[in-house]
């Protein structure tokens, strides 16, 4: 199944809300994401920063590659781990199409509490 949010391009599968809602679900990984957005880091600079191993690092970034919030790239020796904010985007379009059917909703109520009521 496909939810639309927005544009064909900014369509997300049903797997892929759930790989990027599911990643974004634990502080480390959203940590991770931030600090990739502004500035490439390796899994080592990484680690440095946490107090958990390479290998919990490596999983963190992988789950994040998974949902396709994070990309790797070689960079001499090194693997560059670069954060990508298409993805955000397309996470977000989805998030404002939900807030839109609420706020409908919302809006639809109040009208409805706000009629007067029938005369008898």
């Amino acid at each position: 199944m496909v939810v639309y949010s927005g544009s064909r391009d900014t369509e997300l599968s049903d797997d892929e809300v759930d790989r990027i809602f599911r990643a974004l679900a634990d502080a480390t990984r959203r940590d991770i994401l931030r600090r990739t957005l502004t500035a490439e880091a390796t899994v080592s600079e990484l680690t440095q920063l946490y107090d958990m191993s390479f290998a919990a690092v490596q999983k963190h970034v992988a789950v994040l590659e998974g949902a396709g919030l994070v990309s790797k790239h070689r960079q001499g020796r090194e693997r560059q781990i670069r954060g990508n904010p298409e993805m955000i985007q397309r996470a977000q379009h989805l998030l404002d199409r939900y807030e839109q059917i609420w706020r409908g909703r919302i809006e639809r109520l109040d009208a409805l509490l706000s009629e007067e009521p029938p005369q008898h």
